[in-house]
């Protein structure tokens, strides 16, 4: 007799079963979901009377069960590919997209929102409660719950079309940057490379059980081999590959060209801001954020430019000069910048990144990380022994307790790059926070990175810029896991204006210059020296070397994604060309190759949540300077600082404008001068 198979997506325990969830359970758990979510919803709308209990409580109840069912999913897809599982989740989107369009558009379940807030009972609500419910309107009224007829029709079928052509983009850009490899077994070709990147490059090898050295353009291996290889062909077939990713310039196979998804993309946002009543897809995107028009983003980001100019040029003829010093002629190129910066700041301040790896081992920094958060906000974060089911041996898990002992988040660590995984570093919600009939589900988050890995048996070894990474998503996950706002739309990350959500983060990456902070984990991983002053003293003079052309680079990003999606007549991706290269006119003080086709891989923008609001980094980042500009005033570790903090801004997640949570800690609205020098920018 044949054992009956249970679907662990729909009979969910504590935290996802990672290993018994297969490609064919997928699309049916999630239609099953769906459609008894669809029968509830018909009866709770035709109640006689609407408030909380009888309305909102059982409708987060069923999103919280719908999320927890495609939250597993999703981040599988992200970190462990295959094509069977690429297949469950793509033939899901246009369920899932359909049944959220059904649902922004459902008449009677709007009237009911707007009958809620027209009651006496709104008043008594607490802040949590009355925010839900406002943003909930507002996302119908963007939603398109208005529009009728054929307008709504077309609306329905855009957001379809959307959410599968941005996976596509997704895939491609994974798909082009693993066909891509460089074998040598020849030493001499990697001449330059610190050691730590050639037992790397071995490793690779070894993992395909081939003889030699693999390179890839997994982001460690491409960044050790843009900024160390003396081999000039080499830095430049690299660059090359990893800058024409998922194009038609790529070595790989043109079939991953995202250039048809882009313009797809870009067009379908455009006509669905139309429909709703928008000039441009930039002005739709803003109802959700802070900033409160197109022209204050663009103007705040050009006064960033206006600041970074003229250092940027002057940080640019010095690698130039410096370049030549060496016996370079002519002028550098794109493959180019990485390694000469690299040689000019090692002349200037005798430090490199090879210097510096070894007092950030893994687990050190891990549990200084740990260890910092603790001093801040007075809790404990400990290792769960349990056995936790895991997507991939490397993965740890977490838990965190408040001052009584209570549990009140837990999270999944993924640190390093592999195979199959897609690139970058995010934090993701696997469980939110809510509060029902007395209990509190305690919010889990994915933690993910793309690390240096350990080599053979030794620890792995990160960049200071890896442990900035690291300490980012971190903050990210802090804002998602120390809410204490029992709603779940507005609990953490949820209900944030999307340019405020990098507050938390970018604060944590301070930590990481503070000599108090790296105190606590910046020890030799085989003699347990701390890191001795006259080295931190080079990192510290080193901070700010060529701020000024990261600051450009990022507004660079910035204007170009708010200036695409101004435009309202996409019809090619050489017209998505154009608008680049006239932002790099305007901003760039560098010459960026024709071949270069960055956009194609520009994944925050056309598969990420950052459409016209990739600004919100450097927006943001004027918040979290300004934030942190009071640690400095006060202490880093100050108890009631960091207690205001938590209290202010992480506790309070979504629950109101992200402007009174600064203003609650700060006492003031945000200045920019805190930016400008912590950037070493006049």
């Amino acid at each position: 007799m044949n054992k009956k198979v249970t679907n662990p997506l729909l009979e969910p325990g504590e935290l996802p079963q990672f290993s018994n969830i297969k490609p064919f359970m997928i699309k049916p758990a999630i239609e099953q979901l769906i459609e008894q979510n669809r029968t509830a919803i018909s009866a709770l709308t035709a109640q006689p009377r609407h408030d909380w209990d009888s309305l909102i409580k059982p409708l987060e109840l069923m999103n919280d069960r719908l999320d927890k069912a495609w939250s597993p999913v999703r981040h599988l897809n992200s970190v462990k590919s295959s094509p069977e599982l690429r297949d469950a989740y793509n033939s899901c989107l246009p369920v899932l997209s359909e049944y959220s369009t059904e649902i922004s558009q459902n008449h009677a379940l709007y009237q009911a929102y707007r009958e809620i807030e027209a009651s006496e009972e709104f008043e008594n609500f607490d802040a949590a409660q009355r925010k839900t419910i406002t943003d909930a309107l507002l996302n119908f009224r963007l939603g398109g719950v208005e529009l009728e007829g054929e307008a709504r029709e077309r609306y329905q079928q855009l957001q379809k079309d959307l959410s599968e052509l941005q996976s596509s983009f997704e895939n491609n850009l994974l798909d082009s940057t693993q066909a891509w490899q460089y074998l040598t077994e020849d030493p001499a070709e990697l001449r330059g490379m610190p050691e730590y990147a050639l037992s790397m490059l071995r490793q690779l090898a070894e993992q395909k059980n081939l003889p030699g050295y693999r390179l890839t353009l997994d982001m460690p291996c491409f960044l050790a081999v843009i900024t160390y290889a003396e081999n000039r062909d080499l830095r430049k077939e690299i660059y090359e590959a990893y800058v024409t990713r998922a194009s038609d310039q790529g070595i790989t196979d043109k079939i991953w060209d995202n250039a048809g998804n882009m313009q797809q993309i870009v067009a379908k946002r455009q006509e669905k801001a139309k429909l709703l009543g928008f000039a441009n897809y930039a002005e739709y995107s803003l109802e959700t954020k802070m900033a409160e028009s197109v022209e204050q983003v663009t103007e705040f980001l050009q006064d960033l430019a206006a600041h970074s100019r003229e250092a940027a040029i002057g940080e640019v003829d010095e690698r130039q000069a410096f370049a030549e010093s060496m016996g370079f002629e002519g002028s550098l190129q794109a493959w180019d910048y990485a390694y000469y910066s690299e040689k000019l700041k090692q002349q200037r301040y005798r430090i490199s990144d090879e210097d510096l790896k070894p007092y950030f081992s893994d687990n050190r920094v891990i549990n200084g990380l740990f260890e910092i958060v603790a001093r801040l906000y007075q809790v404990r974060i400990t290792g769960v022994d349990d056995e936790v089911d895991r997507w991939d041996d490397a993965v740890s898990f977490y838990q965190i307790e408040d001052r009584n002992g209570d549990v009140i988040g837990r999270f999944f660590l993924d640190l390093y790059a592999r195979e199959n995984k897609r690139g970058g570093a995010w934090m993701d919600e696997c469980i939110n926070r809510y509060r029902i009939d007395g209990k509190t589900q305690v919010p889990v988050a994915y933690l993910t990175c793309n690390l240096t890995p350990p080599i053979g048996k030794e620890p792995a070894l990160f960049t200071h810029d890896e442990v900035i990474t690291l300490f980012h998503e971190f903050g990210h996950g802090l804002h998602h896991m120390l809410t204490r706002v029992d709603v779940p739309d507005v609990a953490g990350i949820n209900g944030v204006e999307w340019d405020a959500v990098e507050l938390p983060s970018q604060f944590m990456e301070n930590f990481c210059w503070e000599r108090d902070a790296l105190i606590l984990f910046a020890r030799h991983y085989q003699t347990d020296e701390p890191l001795p002053d006259e080295l931190y003293r080079r990192m510290i003079d080193a901070k700010n070397f060529q701020s000024a052309l990261q600051m450009l680079r990022q507004i660079e990003f910035s204007l170009f994604d708010i200036r695409l999606h101004q435009q309202t007549d996409i019809s090619s991706a050489e017209q998505i060309q154009e608008i680049l290269d006239e932002v790099r006119s305007e901003v760039s003080v560098v010459t960026t190759p024709k071949i270069n086709r960055f956009q194609n891989g520009f994944s925050h923008i056309f598969a990420g949540g950052y459409a016209a609001g990739y600004y919100s980094y450097k927006w943001a980042e004027v918040l979290s300077a300004d934030a942190f500009a009071a640690f400095e005033e006060e202490g880093i570790f100050n108890p009631e600082t960091g207690q205001r903090f938590l209290q202010c801004v992480l506790e309070k997640g979504g629950s109101r404008p992200a402007l009174e949570s600064f203003r609650c800690f700060r006492g003031r609205d945000p200045q920019i001068d805190a930016l400008l020098k912590h950037s070493g920018i006049n």
